[in-house]
Formats: structure tokens, C-alpha cells, sequence
């Protein structure tokens, strides 16, 4: 009977992955925030793709507290479902650019400790520059207003969209004199885990996926502090996915990160990444070719035995060579 329980309790929503179990991924079209495209003919028409992942800020859809803003999501999704396409989220409380992404509320309430904070990344020679900002997912205040968002998504979507994706774990605060108050990377792998805890129980029926890609203060396979490594465990342990914003097989740094431990998963947990601008343009640094899109889906396929694969739209690549490739596999 406990095994059982247990199997119930880890078990992927029922909705989840069950057209991606072939040992092939689902191949969606990442448009990002030009979700217009989503009535492009090249997409509508063609039979390899899926559907559709769509960024949205947490800024966009809680404009004021408890006052959600999930308008054009319906709109998405009714056109979408319409042509037979679906649906993945991504939940964006990051940036890599001065882009808010989180309410003027968490920053107008002291309740809240400012919301965001504003990330620093060592460059190669050292100096931390300032990076984007992130909401402040190690503070307990701000978290319980995101499980809040997640809480409301799931109570309208929840079965209707394919899934949804949490942004990246990866931050920095290379700057000693710019770590926000209360953060740790202790504190902060907490969090991430508590998070993906929430949005793993408000969505029952639709994929839940972490871009659990590298995190703060530890560096594989050298610095082994357990942080992205317990992300994983977790992630499995819940029934939740694991996936990472960059297909990159030849950067040594993501293949003893991400790559590793998605391609080392236990049987069974969800995976699921994105291919994005860089991807396709990056080369083997021993003979400088480049990888092509057979090469990267087949790296997709084994090693990694991912379940969605989402392409970024980026040119040359995407009109060239990823949709006339995707036209020659066996239709889904």
C-alpha cells in the first residue's frame, strides 16, 4: 500500500506527455513574446508541430494584486486548440536585460522587501556587471504571492493547456556588494524546490517543467554543493519535469550541468528543452562546424530523451533548415 501511495503521489499528470512517450519528443515552435505568430501558415500547416510555447511575465498577468490579466492567454489558447495546435506556458520572473518582469505592487510594499533584485554576472575577465533582475524567490513573501498566480492559472487552464514552464534557476550575485538581503544559495535552492512543490500541486492534469539548468554557488562537477542536483531529485520525486533554455552539446559547462543530469534522470520523469537564439549557430570548438538540426534532434533523442523539444524562431535557422528537417520525420 506505501509503494503504491507513492507511486500516485509521483505520478505526471494524467493530461501530461502522453503523445511525447514514444522515445521521440513533441516538437513545439518557442515564439516567445510574439505570440501573434502563432497564426503563421508555416506553423498552422505544418504536421510535425505540435503546438505553441508562449512567455508571459508575472508583471502582465497580476498587474495589481489578486487582479488577474489572463485575456490574451484565452485568446491563444481558443485560437490554438481551433487548428489543432496546443499550448505551453512559460512563467517569466527573470530578465537578462532592464526588463521588469515582476507587479509595481512587490516594489511598492515593504511587505515584500522590494520584490526583484537586480543580478551580477562576472564577465571573462572578472567584473560582475549588472545582468537583469529576478524576483525574489528565496523571500517567503514574495513566493506566497507567485504560488498565488500559479493557484489561479491552473484553476482556469489546468487540463486545457499542455503545460507550463518555470524561467531558469540560473542567477548570480557576483558582486559581494550587491547581494540582496536574505539571499543565500542555501536559502535560495529552498525556495526553487518549495516553488516547483506549489505549481506541481496546483497543476494536476498539465505538464509542470523547471529549468533547472545551473544555480548559484556551487560550479560542476568541481564545486558540488548538492543545489542543482537536489533541484533534479525533487523535481523527480514530485512528478514534476526538468528541462533548460539552451540545447548546447558542445559547451563543456552546460554538458557537466543540465545536460548530464537530464540525460541521467530517472525513467519515467518528464524532460523538456528549448532551442534558443546561439543554439543553432554554435560550433564544435575542436573542428569549428557547426551543429546542424539533425545533429542537435538527434542529441535531443539520445542522450537526453527529451519529451518536448520547443524551437526558437531565430533566422536563418528556423525558415531554412528546422521546419523543411521537422517535414521529414514521421508525422505526429
Amino acid at each position: 500500500m506505501l509503494a503504491l501511495l507513492a507511486a500516485l503521489l509521483v505520478a505526471l499528470p494524467p493530461g501530461c506527455g502522453t503523445s511525447a512517450r514514444d522515445g521521440t519528443p513533441d516538437h513545439y515552435v518557442f515564439f516567445r513574446r510574439d505570440h501573434a505568430r502563432v497564426a503563421d501558415t508555416s506553423f498552422l500547416q505544418h504536421p510535425q508541430l505540435v503546438g505553441a510555447q508562449l512567455t508571459y511575465t508575472w508583471r502582465e498577468l497580476e498587474p495589481t494584486p489578486d487582479q488577474y490579466a489572463f485575456d490574451g492567454i484565452r485568446e491563444r489558447l481558443t485560437f490554438l486548440t481551433a487548428h489543432g495546435k496546443r499550448l505551453f506556458l512559460q512563467l517569466q520572473d527573470v530578465s537578462f536585460s532592464e526588463t521588469m518582469v515582476t507587479p509595481d505592487y512587490l516594489r511598492a510594499d515593504t511587505a515584500y522587501h522590494g520584490g526583484i533584485a537586480r543580478k551580477y554576472e562576472a564577465g571573462p575577465d572578472g567584473v560582475a556587471r549588472f545582468d537583469g533582475w529576478v524576483a525574489r524567490r528565496w523571500d517567503p513573501a514574495v513566493r506566497a504571492r507567485y504560488v498565488r498566480l500559479l493557484a489561479a492559472l491552473a484553476h482556469e487552464f489546468d487540463g486545457r493547456i499542455e503545460g507550463v514552464v518555470l524561467a531558469e534557476t540560473s542567477i548570480g550575485f557576483d558582486d559581494p556588494a550587491q547581494v540582496p538581503s536574505g539571499y543565500t544559495p542555501d536559502v535560495y535552492a529552498a525556495g526553487v524546490r518549495d516553488l516547483l512543490t506549489a505549481a506541481r500541486a496546483a497543476f494536476q492534469q498539465s505538464c509542470v517543467v523547471l529549468y533547472a539548468n545551473f544555480m548559484p554557488g556551487e560550479a560542476l562537477p568541481d564545486q558540488d554543493r548538492g543545489f542543482l542536483r537536489g533541484v533534479h531529485t525533487h523535481a523527480a520525486a514530485i512528478g514534476a519535469g526538468v528541462g533548460g533554455p539552451d540545447v548546447l552539446p558542445y559547451r563543456p559547462f552546460q554538458r557537466s550541468h543540465s545536460l548530464a543530469l537530464i540525460a541521467q534522470r530517472p525513467p519515467g520523469v518528464l524532460a523538456a528543452m528549448a532551442v534558443q537564439d546561439g543554439n543553432l549557430g554554435d560550433r564544435d570548438r575542436r573542428t569549428g562546424r557547426r551543429i546542424t538540426v539533425a545533429e542537435l534532434t538527434a542529441y535531443a533523442v539520445t542522450p537526453l530523451r527529451l519529451d518536448y523539444l520547443f524551437w526558437g524562431t531565430e533566422e536563418p535557422y528556423f525558415t531554412a533548415e528546422v521546419l523543411p528537417f521537422l517535414r521529414t520525420l514521421p508525422p505526429r
